[in-house]
């Protein structure tokens, strides 16, 4: 975060709250946002058990951390096309009918400043990920290299980049800085908002309290830090689109979880 207040010391800051609509219709959208998507989350917990996969969340079963039976071709295909419908596409429809793209964060107002973070943040994080990781895209052949990156591009910017994008970032965040009025606030709250939409992960157990509440816990530990990250950059840039490409879609999503597609997808050496 240090870093980010950093690299845009220069700019002028956008006004995000100005983006939002009055008080009223910015309470009355949120709630109505925050209510969608937790219907959209249960939908998720539904289909996937019903066609014979586990539930799903904002991310697919051994994202980052890898699992023991991978998730299959199929398992993949629809949750990314269900996340990408259920969370980006119909409610950047909905709302892009009353709302600009700028006014929806989806615009920059600084090229060169947006560009110069998402190159310092994607080689800062990609370093430390290849440090602090054993498996990476750099332990795949080429071939798998070759089909693999384009089809976790596809997948990942379907099933979690856009969906977390658009839905928090590109609509609820301006709305949570009209309400609050605290740029602190408004960084907790899209911290907070970002972990809620992973509540049921690869790795998540509810078949005890015990390990209900440790299940929930570790969801907040693994997802409120990088949600809050994500709110810093996105309300110093005033552009939804540098943390998805700085700070989601490469690193983590391509160098960590190429070798799961790739594994899933059966692809050889």
């Amino acid at each position: 975060m240090a870093l980010i207040f950093l690299l845009t010391r220069r700019r002028i800051i956008a006004d995000m709250a100005s983006r939002s609509p009055v008080h009223q219709v910015a309470l009355r959208e949120t709630l109505f946002l925050i209510g969608y998507a937790a219907l959209g989350q249960v939908g998720g917990w539904i289909l996937g058990p019903a066609l014979g996969y586990r539930p799903f969340s904002f991310h697919i079963a051994g994202t980052v951390f890898g699992c023991g039976i991978a998730p299959q071709r199929g398992e993949m295909w629809v949750w990314a096309i269900y996340n990408f419908v259920v969370f980006a596409l119909l409610p950047y429809i909905y709302f892009r009918r009353r709302y600009t793209n700028a006014q929806l964060n989806l615009q920059s107002t600084d090229r060169w400043n947006d560009g110069l973070v998402i190159v310092t943040i994607i080689v800062v994080e990609s370093l430390f990920e290849l440090t602090a990781f054993d498996k990476t895209v750099f332990n795949l052949s080429a071939h798998q290299v070759l089909l693999g990156v384009p089809l976790t591009l596809l997948l990942f910017s379907m099933g979690t980049v856009l969906p977390t994008m658009i839905l928090i970032y590109a609509i609820l965040l301006p709305r949570y800085l009209k309400l609050t009025g605290s740029a602190i606030s408004t960084v907790l709250l899209g911290g907070l908002t970002y972990a809620a939409m992973h509540m049921i992960e690869g790795w998540s157990t509810f078949d005890s309290p015990r390990n209900t509440a440790l299940s929930l816990i570790f969801v907040l530990l693994q997802y409120f830090g990088p949600g809050m990250f994500k709110s810093v950059v996105t309300l110093r840039t005033g552009n939804a689109w540098v943390h998805a490409l700085s700070y989601h879609i490469v690193a983590p999503h391509i160098i960590l979880d190429t070798p799961l597609v790739v594994r899933s997808f059966g692809i050889l050496p």
